[in-house]
Protein backbone atom coordinates (compact mmCIF):
# COMPACT_ATOMS: atom_id res chain seq x y z
CA UNK A 1 0.00 0.00 0.00
CA UNK A 2 2.49 2.52 0.76
CA UNK A 3 4.92 1.66 -2.24
CA UNK A 4 1.27 2.25 -4.36
CA UNK A 5 0.98 5.73 -2.50
CA UNK A 6 4.45 6.72 -3.22
CA UNK A 7 4.11 5.37 -6.96
CA UNK A 8 1.08 7.52 -7.28
CA UNK A 9 2.52 10.52 -6.00
CA UNK A 10 5.35 10.23 -8.13
CA UNK A 11 3.36 9.87 -10.95
CA UNK A 12 1.37 12.81 -10.05
CA UNK A 13 4.88 15.06 -9.40
CA UNK A 14 6.10 13.42 -12.54
CA UNK A 15 3.07 15.32 -14.52
CA UNK A 16 4.34 18.86 -12.60
CA UNK A 17 7.62 18.34 -14.06
CA UNK A 18 6.90 17.12 -17.45
CA UNK A 19 4.14 19.98 -17.83
CA UNK A 20 5.28 23.04 -15.82
CA UNK A 21 3.30 24.86 -18.47
CA UNK A 22 0.55 22.99 -19.11
CA UNK A 23 -0.78 21.73 -15.55
CA UNK A 24 -1.20 25.14 -14.74
CA UNK A 25 -2.82 26.32 -17.19
CA UNK A 26 -5.05 23.05 -17.87
CA UNK A 27 -6.00 23.75 -14.11
CA UNK A 28 -6.90 27.67 -14.78
CA UNK A 29 -8.67 26.39 -17.97
CA UNK A 30 -10.53 23.53 -16.33
CA UNK A 31 -11.99 26.06 -13.33
CA UNK A 32 -12.55 29.34 -15.98
CA UNK A 33 -15.09 26.61 -17.68
CA UNK A 34 -16.75 25.40 -14.45
CA UNK A 35 -17.19 28.99 -13.69
CA UNK A 36 -17.93 29.39 -17.49
CA UNK A 37 -21.01 26.67 -17.33
CA UNK A 38 -22.19 28.13 -14.18
CA UNK A 39 -22.69 31.59 -15.29
CA UNK A 40 -24.19 29.89 -18.57
CA UNK A 41 -26.01 27.68 -16.02
CA UNK A 42 -27.55 31.00 -13.88
CA UNK A 43 -28.05 33.43 -17.11
CA UNK A 44 -30.18 30.62 -18.57
CA UNK A 45 -32.08 30.65 -15.54
CA UNK A 46 -32.34 34.14 -15.54
CA UNK A 47 -33.75 34.22 -18.94
CA UNK A 48 -36.08 32.04 -18.22
CA UNK A 49 -37.79 33.69 -15.39
CA UNK A 50 -37.41 36.85 -17.06
CA UNK A 51 -38.80 35.51 -20.20
CA UNK A 52 -41.87 34.56 -18.19
CA UNK A 53 -41.89 37.78 -16.03
CA UNK A 54 -41.86 39.72 -19.68
CA UNK A 55 -44.90 37.47 -20.79
CA UNK A 56 -46.67 38.00 -18.10
CA UNK A 57 -46.79 41.47 -18.10
CA UNK A 58 -47.04 41.50 -22.17
CA UNK A 59 -50.64 39.74 -21.08
CA UNK A 60 -51.19 42.19 -18.20
CA UNK A 61 -51.08 45.26 -20.48
CA UNK A 62 -52.62 43.38 -23.02
CA UNK A 63 -55.59 42.78 -20.53
CA UNK A 64 -54.69 46.91 -19.25
CA UNK A 65 -55.54 47.85 -23.07
CA UNK A 66 -58.69 46.03 -23.49
CA UNK A 67 -59.69 46.60 -20.28
CA UNK A 68 -59.19 50.80 -20.49
CA UNK A 69 -61.00 50.14 -23.98
CA UNK A 70 -64.42 48.02 -22.66
CA UNK A 71 -64.49 51.04 -20.18
CA UNK A 72 -65.22 53.39 -21.72
CA UNK A 73 -67.03 51.85 -24.64
CA UNK A 74 -69.36 50.88 -21.34
CA UNK A 75 -69.57 54.59 -20.96
CA UNK A 76 -70.49 54.90 -24.95
CA UNK A 77 -72.87 52.34 -24.69
CA UNK A 78 -74.39 53.73 -21.62
CA UNK A 79 -74.71 57.64 -23.30
CA UNK A 80 -75.75 56.07 -26.76
CA UNK A 81 -78.62 54.68 -24.96
CA UNK A 82 -79.50 57.96 -22.90
CA UNK A 83 -79.09 59.81 -26.26
CA UNK A 84 -81.03 57.56 -28.30
CA UNK A 85 -84.16 58.11 -25.74
CA UNK A 86 -84.11 61.88 -26.29
CA UNK A 87 -85.82 63.93 -28.89
CA UNK A 88 -83.08 66.58 -28.94
CA UNK A 89 -79.30 66.33 -27.29
CA UNK A 90 -79.16 69.85 -26.42
CA UNK A 91 -76.09 71.19 -24.60
CA UNK A 92 -78.38 71.12 -21.09
CA UNK A 93 -78.51 67.25 -21.13
CA UNK A 94 -74.97 66.49 -22.48
CA UNK A 95 -73.28 68.44 -19.80
CA UNK A 96 -75.44 66.71 -16.78
CA UNK A 97 -74.71 63.41 -18.27
CA UNK A 98 -70.85 63.84 -18.75
CA UNK A 99 -70.61 65.61 -15.33
CA UNK A 100 -72.33 62.41 -13.45
CA UNK A 101 -69.55 60.09 -15.02
CA UNK A 102 -66.66 61.89 -13.48
CA UNK A 103 -64.21 61.93 -15.78
CA UNK A 104 -60.85 62.84 -13.65
CA UNK A 105 -61.67 59.86 -11.71
CA UNK A 106 -63.30 56.88 -14.11
CA UNK A 107 -62.49 57.87 -17.68
CA UNK A 108 -58.47 57.50 -17.78
CA UNK A 109 -56.84 58.14 -20.77
CA UNK A 110 -59.13 59.96 -22.69
CA UNK A 111 -59.38 63.44 -23.57
CA UNK A 112 -63.18 63.45 -22.88
CA UNK A 113 -66.57 62.63 -24.27
CA UNK A 114 -68.16 64.43 -27.36
CA UNK A 115 -71.42 64.21 -29.16
CA UNK A 116 -71.77 64.09 -32.99
CA UNK A 117 -74.96 64.69 -35.17
CA UNK A 118 -75.44 62.78 -38.37
CA UNK A 119 -76.47 65.27 -40.95
CA UNK A 120 -78.16 63.39 -44.38
CA UNK A 121 -77.96 64.66 -47.36
CA UNK A 122 -81.37 66.59 -47.57
CA UNK A 123 -79.92 68.66 -44.81
CA UNK A 124 -76.89 69.37 -46.48
CA UNK A 125 -78.52 71.06 -49.15
CA UNK A 126 -81.14 72.86 -46.92
CA UNK A 127 -78.37 74.64 -45.31
CA UNK A 128 -74.50 75.05 -44.61
CA UNK A 129 -74.76 75.48 -40.97
CA UNK A 130 -76.12 74.02 -37.65
CA UNK A 131 -77.96 76.02 -35.19
CA UNK A 132 -78.41 75.22 -32.04
CA UNK A 133 -78.91 77.05 -28.58
CA UNK A 134 -78.74 79.87 -30.73
CA UNK A 135 -75.00 79.47 -31.61
CA UNK A 136 -73.56 78.93 -34.76
CA UNK A 137 -71.29 76.52 -35.24
CA UNK A 138 -69.79 76.47 -38.90
CA UNK A 139 -68.81 72.80 -40.44
CA UNK A 140 -64.88 72.62 -41.01
CA UNK A 141 -64.71 70.06 -43.87
CA UNK A 142 -60.97 68.68 -45.11
CA UNK A 143 -59.78 69.93 -48.25
CA UNK A 144 -59.59 66.45 -49.21
CA UNK A 145 -63.67 66.14 -49.02
CA UNK A 146 -64.36 69.15 -50.71
CA UNK A 147 -64.63 68.61 -54.28
CA UNK A 148 -66.18 64.92 -53.18
CA UNK A 149 -69.81 64.75 -53.45
CA UNK A 150 -70.95 64.96 -49.67
CA UNK A 151 -73.52 62.29 -48.81
CA UNK A 152 -73.22 63.16 -45.01
CA UNK A 153 -71.73 65.40 -42.23
CA UNK A 154 -70.53 64.34 -38.57
CA UNK A 155 -69.65 67.74 -37.16
CA UNK A 156 -68.25 67.91 -33.65
CA UNK A 157 -70.99 69.55 -31.67
CA UNK A 158 -70.25 68.89 -28.02
CA UNK A 159 -66.78 67.68 -26.17
CA UNK A 160 -66.85 67.83 -22.70
CA UNK A 161 -64.75 68.51 -20.38
CA UNK A 162 -65.13 72.17 -21.92
CA UNK A 163 -61.24 73.37 -22.25
CA UNK A 164 -59.59 75.47 -24.60
CA UNK A 165 -57.56 72.37 -25.97
CA UNK A 166 -61.32 70.32 -26.54
CA UNK A 167 -62.63 73.79 -28.08
CA UNK A 168 -60.15 73.35 -31.57
CA UNK A 169 -62.21 70.16 -31.86
CA UNK A 170 -65.82 71.92 -32.10
CA UNK A 171 -66.99 71.88 -35.53
CA UNK A 172 -64.78 69.62 -36.95
CA UNK A 173 -66.89 67.19 -39.64
CA UNK A 174 -65.27 63.79 -38.68
CA UNK A 175 -66.70 62.20 -41.83
CA UNK A 176 -64.91 63.97 -43.99
CA UNK A 177 -61.82 62.47 -43.35
CA UNK A 178 -60.83 59.27 -44.63
CA UNK A 179 -59.90 56.76 -41.05
CA UNK A 180 -62.80 58.15 -39.30
CA UNK A 181 -65.13 57.68 -41.66
CA UNK A 182 -64.14 54.29 -42.30
CA UNK A 183 -64.23 53.73 -38.00
CA UNK A 184 -68.12 55.98 -38.69
CA UNK A 185 -69.44 53.79 -41.49
CA UNK A 186 -68.55 50.51 -39.34
CA UNK A 187 -70.13 51.46 -36.34
CA UNK A 188 -72.84 52.37 -37.88
CA UNK A 189 -72.83 49.07 -39.61
CA UNK A 190 -72.28 47.11 -36.25
CA UNK A 191 -74.04 49.20 -33.71
CA UNK A 192 -70.96 48.50 -31.55
CA UNK A 193 -68.53 50.98 -30.10
CA UNK A 194 -65.69 50.68 -32.91
CA UNK A 195 -62.12 52.56 -32.64
CA UNK A 196 -60.46 54.42 -35.64
CA UNK A 197 -57.13 53.68 -36.71
CA UNK A 198 -53.89 56.17 -36.17
CA UNK A 199 -55.08 59.61 -36.60
CA UNK A 200 -54.06 63.14 -35.22
CA UNK A 201 -56.86 64.75 -33.08
CA UNK A 202 -57.67 68.19 -33.96
CA UNK A 203 -56.84 68.98 -30.12
CA UNK A 204 -53.29 68.67 -30.51
CA UNK A 205 -53.54 71.68 -32.83
CA UNK A 206 -51.64 70.58 -36.23
CA UNK A 207 -48.63 69.22 -33.74
CA UNK A 208 -48.30 65.30 -34.70
CA UNK A 209 -49.06 63.21 -31.60
CA UNK A 210 -50.74 59.83 -32.52
CA UNK A 211 -54.06 59.37 -31.01
CA UNK A 212 -57.62 57.58 -32.14
CA UNK A 213 -61.52 57.94 -30.84
CA UNK A 214 -64.15 55.44 -30.04
CA UNK A 215 -67.09 55.65 -32.09
CA UNK A 216 -70.58 54.99 -30.17
CA UNK A 217 -73.73 55.01 -33.33
CA UNK A 218 -76.81 56.51 -31.76
CA UNK A 219 -80.15 55.35 -33.20
CA UNK A 220 -83.93 56.44 -33.16
CA UNK A 221 -86.98 54.92 -33.45
CA UNK A 222 -87.65 51.30 -33.56
CA UNK A 223 -85.98 47.98 -34.43
CA UNK A 224 -87.40 48.07 -38.16
CA UNK A 225 -87.18 52.19 -38.89
CA UNK A 226 -84.67 53.57 -36.88
CA UNK A 227 -82.59 56.26 -38.48
CA UNK A 228 -79.10 57.38 -37.04
CA UNK A 229 -79.69 59.95 -34.85
CA UNK A 230 -75.56 60.48 -34.79
CA UNK A 231 -72.24 59.91 -32.98
CA UNK A 232 -71.40 59.92 -28.82
CA UNK A 233 -67.32 59.40 -29.10
CA UNK A 234 -64.01 59.77 -27.03
CA UNK A 235 -61.23 60.61 -28.64
CA UNK A 236 -57.58 59.49 -27.04
CA UNK A 237 -54.49 60.62 -27.35
CA UNK A 238 -52.11 57.53 -27.51
CA UNK A 239 -49.69 58.12 -25.43
CA UNK A 240 -51.54 59.11 -22.23
CA UNK A 241 -54.09 55.88 -23.26
CA UNK A 242 -50.78 53.68 -22.83
CA UNK A 243 -49.74 55.33 -19.65
CA UNK A 244 -53.25 55.07 -18.15
CA UNK A 245 -53.05 51.14 -19.03
CA UNK A 246 -49.82 50.49 -17.63
CA UNK A 247 -50.87 52.11 -14.34
CA UNK A 248 -53.40 49.61 -13.96
CA UNK A 249 -50.57 46.79 -13.81
CA UNK A 250 -47.96 49.02 -12.07
CA UNK A 251 -45.12 48.13 -14.69
CA UNK A 252 -44.25 51.72 -15.05
CA UNK A 253 -40.66 51.32 -15.85
CA UNK A 254 -41.20 48.81 -18.24
CA UNK A 255 -40.90 49.96 -22.34
CA UNK A 256 -44.11 49.46 -23.87
CA UNK A 257 -45.22 50.34 -27.30
CA UNK A 258 -48.32 49.88 -28.74
CA UNK A 259 -48.86 49.20 -32.59
CA UNK A 260 -52.02 50.17 -34.70
CA UNK A 261 -52.90 46.94 -37.25
CA UNK A 262 -54.44 47.81 -40.78
CA UNK A 263 -54.70 46.81 -44.46
CA UNK A 264 -51.69 49.67 -44.74
CA UNK A 265 -49.82 47.99 -42.29
CA UNK A 266 -49.22 48.17 -38.68
CA UNK A 267 -48.17 51.67 -37.85
CA UNK A 268 -46.36 53.42 -33.72
CA UNK A 269 -48.99 55.16 -32.41
CA UNK A 270 -48.15 55.19 -28.75
CA UNK A 271 -44.35 54.21 -26.92
CA UNK A 272 -43.16 54.59 -23.40
CA UNK A 273 -39.88 55.95 -22.72
CA UNK A 274 -36.81 53.49 -21.94
CA UNK A 275 -37.09 51.97 -25.43
CA UNK A 276 -33.59 50.02 -26.31
CA UNK A 277 -32.63 48.70 -29.53
CA UNK A 278 -31.82 44.76 -29.46
CA UNK A 279 -33.09 44.38 -26.27
CA UNK A 280 -35.64 41.08 -25.82
CA UNK A 281 -39.43 42.54 -25.97
CA UNK A 282 -42.74 40.12 -26.09
CA UNK A 283 -46.13 41.20 -28.57
CA UNK A 284 -49.80 40.16 -27.80
CA UNK A 285 -52.43 41.11 -29.89
CA UNK A 286 -55.15 43.39 -28.58
CA UNK A 287 -58.64 43.84 -29.35
CA UNK A 288 -59.66 47.64 -28.70
CA UNK A 289 -63.18 48.73 -29.69
CA UNK A 290 -63.28 46.38 -32.76
CA UNK A 291 -59.62 47.15 -33.96
CA UNK A 292 -57.02 45.06 -33.72
CA UNK A 293 -53.66 46.50 -32.46
CA UNK A 294 -50.81 44.95 -30.86
CA UNK A 295 -48.78 46.00 -27.95
CA UNK A 296 -45.17 44.85 -27.60
CA UNK A 297 -43.87 45.22 -24.21
CA UNK A 298 -40.03 44.79 -23.89
CA UNK A 299 -37.69 44.03 -21.16
CA UNK A 300 -36.07 46.28 -18.44
CA UNK A 301 -32.37 44.81 -18.27
CA UNK A 302 -30.45 44.25 -21.36
CA UNK A 303 -28.31 41.52 -22.38
CA UNK A 304 -25.39 42.25 -19.56
CA UNK A 305 -25.06 40.06 -17.35
CA UNK A 306 -26.74 39.32 -13.99
CA UNK A 307 -25.19 40.60 -10.46
CA UNK A 308 -25.04 37.17 -9.29
CA UNK A 309 -23.49 35.95 -13.20
CA UNK A 310 -21.26 38.81 -12.50
CA UNK A 311 -20.23 37.34 -9.09
CA UNK A 312 -20.02 34.27 -9.69
CA UNK A 313 -17.45 34.91 -12.78
CA UNK A 314 -15.51 37.38 -11.20
CA UNK A 315 -15.53 34.84 -8.09
CA UNK A 316 -14.75 31.66 -10.63
CA UNK A 317 -11.88 34.32 -12.32
CA UNK A 318 -10.26 35.33 -8.75
CA UNK A 319 -10.01 31.29 -7.79
CA UNK A 320 -8.76 30.26 -10.97
CA UNK A 321 -5.67 32.59 -10.92
CA UNK A 322 -5.08 32.08 -7.78
CA UNK A 323 -5.25 27.90 -8.20
CA UNK A 324 -3.13 28.98 -11.72
CA UNK A 325 -0.30 30.35 -9.19
CA UNK A 326 -0.51 28.27 -6.35
CA UNK A 327 -0.32 24.64 -9.62
CA UNK A 328 2.74 27.24 -11.00
CA UNK A 329 4.36 27.49 -7.35
CA UNK A 330 3.98 23.35 -7.13
CA UNK A 331 5.57 22.80 -10.39
CA UNK A 332 8.42 24.89 -9.79
CA UNK A 333 8.84 23.33 -6.73
CA UNK A 334 8.76 19.99 -8.41
CA UNK A 335 11.00 21.23 -10.55
CA UNK A 336 13.28 21.84 -8.20
CA UNK A 337 12.81 18.43 -5.83
CA UNK A 338 13.40 16.80 -9.33
CA UNK A 339 16.73 18.60 -9.85
CA UNK A 340 17.52 17.97 -6.16
CA UNK A 341 16.90 14.31 -6.47
CA UNK A 342 18.55 14.09 -10.10
CA UNK A 343 21.84 15.90 -8.06
CA UNK A 344 21.83 13.98 -4.95
CA UNK A 345 21.29 10.42 -7.38
CA UNK A 346 24.23 12.03 -9.33
CA UNK A 347 26.22 12.57 -6.29
CA UNK A 348 25.65 9.31 -4.93
CA UNK A 349 26.74 7.68 -8.23
CA UNK A 350 29.85 9.95 -7.67
CA UNK A 351 30.45 8.66 -4.24
CA UNK A 352 29.82 5.18 -5.51
CA UNK A 353 32.47 5.87 -8.33
CA UNK A 354 34.91 7.55 -6.07
CA UNK A 355 34.61 4.37 -3.51
CA UNK A 356 35.11 2.14 -6.57
CA UNK A 357 38.17 3.97 -7.48
CA UNK A 358 39.72 4.55 -4.49
CA UNK A 359 38.95 0.75 -3.32
CA UNK A 360 40.71 0.16 -6.60
CA UNK A 361 43.73 2.28 -6.02
CA UNK A 362 44.12 1.72 -2.26
CA UNK A 363 44.31 -2.30 -3.75
CA UNK A 364 46.96 -1.49 -6.30
CA UNK A 365 48.95 1.12 -3.58
CA UNK A 366 48.96 -2.09 -0.88
CA UNK A 367 49.77 -4.38 -3.87
CA UNK A 368 52.93 -2.38 -4.64
CA UNK A 369 53.75 -1.31 -0.98
CA UNK A 370 53.70 -5.70 -0.66
CA UNK A 371 55.69 -5.92 -3.41
CA UNK A 372 58.46 -3.69 -2.34
CA UNK A 373 58.74 -4.67 1.00
CA UNK A 374 58.72 -8.76 -0.73
CA UNK A 375 61.64 -7.24 -2.66
CA UNK A 376 63.59 -5.30 -0.38
CA UNK A 377 63.30 -8.02 2.60
CA UNK A 378 64.62 -10.67 -0.42
CA UNK A 379 67.54 -8.23 -0.99
CA UNK A 380 68.53 -6.95 2.34
CA UNK A 381 71.26 -8.00 4.27
CA UNK A 382 70.36 -7.10 7.69
CA UNK A 383 67.24 -4.90 9.15
CA UNK A 384 68.49 -1.83 8.90
CA UNK A 385 69.02 -2.18 5.19
CA UNK A 386 65.91 -3.18 5.04
CA UNK A 387 64.36 -0.37 6.90
CA UNK A 388 65.79 2.07 5.28
CA UNK A 389 64.90 0.45 1.59
CA UNK A 390 61.23 0.26 3.07
CA UNK A 391 61.90 3.89 3.89
CA UNK A 392 63.00 5.12 0.81
CA UNK A 393 60.66 3.76 -1.43
CA UNK A 394 57.32 4.70 0.88
CA UNK A 395 58.36 7.92 0.93
CA UNK A 396 58.74 8.26 -2.61
CA UNK A 397 55.53 6.13 -3.36
CA UNK A 398 54.38 8.96 -1.03
CA UNK A 399 55.68 11.67 -3.00
CA UNK A 400 53.76 10.70 -6.04
CA UNK A 401 50.28 10.23 -3.98
CA UNK A 402 50.97 14.04 -2.51
CA UNK A 403 51.16 14.98 -6.30
CA UNK A 404 48.35 12.85 -6.95
CA UNK A 405 46.58 14.54 -4.57
CA UNK A 406 47.33 18.92 -5.40
CA UNK A 407 45.89 17.26 -8.53
CA UNK A 408 42.57 15.42 -6.88
CA UNK A 409 43.83 12.36 -8.62
CA UNK A 410 43.36 13.55 -12.29
CA UNK A 411 45.32 13.83 -15.08
CA UNK A 412 49.32 14.42 -13.79
CA UNK A 413 51.81 15.82 -15.97
CA UNK A 414 55.06 13.87 -16.80
CA UNK A 415 56.96 16.81 -15.79
CA UNK A 416 55.79 17.32 -12.24
CA UNK A 417 55.89 13.59 -11.50
CA UNK A 418 60.45 13.91 -13.04
CA UNK A 419 60.36 16.92 -10.75
CA UNK A 420 58.94 15.55 -7.45
CA UNK A 421 61.13 12.33 -7.69
CA UNK A 422 64.76 14.25 -8.44
CA UNK A 423 63.94 16.81 -6.53
CA UNK A 424 66.93 15.89 -3.84
CA UNK A 425 69.24 16.69 -6.46
CA UNK A 426 67.81 19.52 -8.64
CA UNK A 427 69.94 22.27 -6.56
CA UNK A 428 73.37 20.41 -6.47
CA UNK A 429 75.84 22.41 -8.48
CA UNK A 430 77.82 18.98 -8.68
CA UNK A 431 75.51 17.28 -11.18
CA UNK A 432 73.69 18.57 -14.26
CA UNK A 433 69.57 17.58 -14.42
CA UNK A 434 67.97 17.91 -18.05
CA UNK A 435 64.35 17.44 -17.94
CA UNK A 436 62.94 17.64 -22.07
CA UNK A 437 59.53 17.11 -23.46
CA UNK A 438 56.18 18.14 -24.59
CA UNK A 439 53.61 18.48 -22.22
CA UNK A 440 51.43 15.50 -21.91
CA UNK A 441 49.36 14.27 -18.92
CA UNK A 442 49.62 10.54 -17.56
CA UNK A 443 46.84 8.67 -15.47
CA UNK A 444 47.16 8.27 -11.69
CA UNK A 445 48.12 4.89 -11.92
CA UNK A 446 50.52 5.31 -14.20
CA UNK A 447 52.22 8.15 -12.53
CA UNK A 448 52.62 6.08 -9.41
CA UNK A 449 54.27 3.27 -11.17
CA UNK A 450 56.36 5.96 -13.40
CA UNK A 451 57.03 7.58 -10.13
CA UNK A 452 58.45 4.45 -8.55
CA UNK A 453 60.56 3.93 -11.37
CA UNK A 454 62.07 7.59 -11.72
CA UNK A 455 63.30 6.96 -7.60
CA UNK A 456 64.60 3.49 -8.31
CA UNK A 457 66.73 4.69 -11.37
CA UNK A 458 67.45 7.95 -9.32
CA UNK A 459 68.72 6.46 -5.97
CA UNK A 460 71.28 3.93 -8.47
CA UNK A 461 72.12 6.76 -9.50
CA UNK A 462 73.03 8.57 -6.43
CA UNK A 463 74.70 5.57 -5.48
CA UNK A 464 76.61 4.57 -8.23
CA UNK A 465 75.99 6.02 -11.25
CA UNK A 466 76.04 10.01 -12.16
CA UNK A 467 74.52 11.43 -9.70
CA UNK A 468 77.51 9.91 -7.33
CA UNK A 469 80.54 11.89 -8.76
CA UNK A 470 80.65 15.96 -9.38
CA UNK A 471 80.13 16.65 -13.20
CA UNK A 472 77.49 13.90 -13.92
CA UNK A 473 74.54 14.46 -15.70
CA UNK A 474 71.17 12.77 -15.71
CA UNK A 475 69.05 13.54 -18.91
CA UNK A 476 65.28 12.51 -19.19
CA UNK A 477 63.51 13.25 -22.22
CA UNK A 478 59.74 11.96 -23.33
CA UNK A 479 58.56 12.48 -26.66
CA UNK A 480 55.48 11.37 -27.85
CA UNK A 481 55.14 8.32 -30.37
CA UNK A 482 51.72 7.94 -30.73
CA UNK A 483 48.47 9.87 -29.59
CA UNK A 484 47.98 7.58 -26.66
CA UNK A 485 51.49 6.59 -25.92
CA UNK A 486 54.86 8.54 -24.78
CA UNK A 487 58.36 7.03 -24.61
CA UNK A 488 60.54 8.27 -21.31
CA UNK A 489 64.51 8.53 -22.04
CA UNK A 490 66.17 8.09 -19.32
CA UNK A 491 70.35 8.43 -19.94
CA UNK A 492 73.31 8.94 -17.16
CA UNK A 493 76.86 10.38 -18.36
CA UNK A 494 80.01 12.08 -16.48
CA UNK A 495 79.45 9.24 -13.64
CA UNK A 496 81.58 6.36 -13.14
CA UNK A 497 82.20 3.30 -15.26
CA UNK A 498 79.77 0.66 -15.40
CA UNK A 499 79.67 -2.81 -15.17
CA UNK A 500 77.17 -5.28 -15.80
CA UNK A 501 75.60 -6.25 -12.25
CA UNK A 502 76.09 -9.70 -11.64
CA UNK A 503 73.64 -10.08 -9.23
CA UNK A 504 69.68 -8.98 -9.92
CA UNK A 505 68.81 -6.00 -6.84
CA UNK A 506 65.52 -4.68 -6.04
CA UNK A 507 65.55 -1.97 -8.08
CA UNK A 508 66.03 -3.31 -11.23
CA UNK A 509 63.03 -5.99 -10.38
CA UNK A 510 60.86 -3.53 -9.02
CA UNK A 511 61.34 -1.52 -12.84
CA UNK A 512 61.10 -4.83 -15.14
CA UNK A 513 58.37 -6.10 -13.15
CA UNK A 514 56.13 -4.07 -10.91
CA UNK A 515 56.98 -0.98 -13.43
CA UNK A 516 56.54 -2.99 -16.84
CA UNK A 517 52.95 -4.77 -15.45
CA UNK A 518 51.45 -1.55 -14.15
CA UNK A 519 52.50 0.12 -17.45
CA UNK A 520 51.34 -2.73 -19.64
CA UNK A 521 53.96 -1.91 -21.56
CA UNK A 522 58.06 -3.35 -21.78
CA UNK A 523 60.65 -1.45 -20.09
CA UNK A 524 64.23 -1.88 -21.41
CA UNK A 525 67.01 -1.45 -18.88
CA UNK A 526 70.88 -1.32 -20.20
CA UNK A 527 73.28 -1.44 -18.01
CA UNK A 528 76.42 0.76 -20.68
CA UNK A 529 79.87 1.63 -19.70
CA UNK A 530 78.75 5.30 -19.81
CA UNK A 531 75.78 5.24 -17.85
CA UNK A 532 72.68 3.43 -17.61
CA UNK A 533 69.83 3.93 -20.43
CA UNK A 534 66.47 2.76 -19.59
CA UNK A 535 63.21 3.39 -21.95
CA UNK A 536 59.92 3.33 -20.47
CA UNK A 537 56.58 3.66 -22.88
CA UNK A 538 53.98 5.04 -20.53
CA UNK A 539 50.19 6.21 -21.76
CA UNK A 540 49.37 9.53 -21.37
CA UNK A 541 46.16 11.31 -21.83
CA UNK A 542 44.64 14.53 -23.20
CA UNK A 543 48.04 15.58 -24.96
CA UNK A 544 48.51 19.35 -25.69
CA UNK A 545 47.74 20.21 -29.23
CA UNK A 546 51.41 21.59 -29.29
CA UNK A 547 52.92 18.29 -28.08
CA UNK A 548 50.75 16.63 -31.08
CA UNK A 549 52.06 18.96 -33.63
CA UNK A 550 55.48 18.95 -32.45
CA UNK A 551 57.61 15.99 -34.25
CA UNK A 552 58.87 13.02 -31.94
CA UNK A 553 62.51 13.21 -30.93
CA UNK A 554 64.46 10.16 -31.59
CA UNK A 555 67.61 9.34 -28.90
CA UNK A 556 69.82 7.07 -30.44
CA UNK A 557 70.95 3.99 -28.13
CA UNK A 558 74.42 3.95 -27.46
Amino acid sequence: MVEDKLMRKKVRQRWLVDYPRAVPLAIFALVAAVTALSVFAIESGQRIREEADLNRKAQAMAFAIERRGYSNSAFLRAAGALFGSQEQVNAETFRQFVAELRLDSDYRGAEGIGWAPAIGAGEIAATEAILNEGKLYSVRITPSAISEPREQLVPVMFLQPDTLRNRRAIGFDMYSEPVRRKALDEATRTGRPTATGRVTLMQEGGEERPGFLIYMPVFEGGISNRSLKGFVYSPFNAEQFLTSAAELVSIEETPIRLFDVGDEGRFLIAEREGWVADRPFVEREVDLAGREMRVVVQAVRDNTLSPLSMITLLFGLAVASLLLIVARLLTQQAQEDSKSLEWFAEQNSIRNSLTRELNHRVKNTLANVLSIVSLTRRRADDLDEFAEGIDQRIRALSATHDLLTQSEWGTTPIRSVIEVELAPYANDQDHELVIEGPEVELAPNDALSLGLALHELATNAAKYGALSTSGGKVAIVWTLISENLARIDWSESGGPRVTEPTKRGFGTDLIEKIVAHELRHPVELDFLPTGVRCKLLVPVREPSEFALRSPPVQLEKE
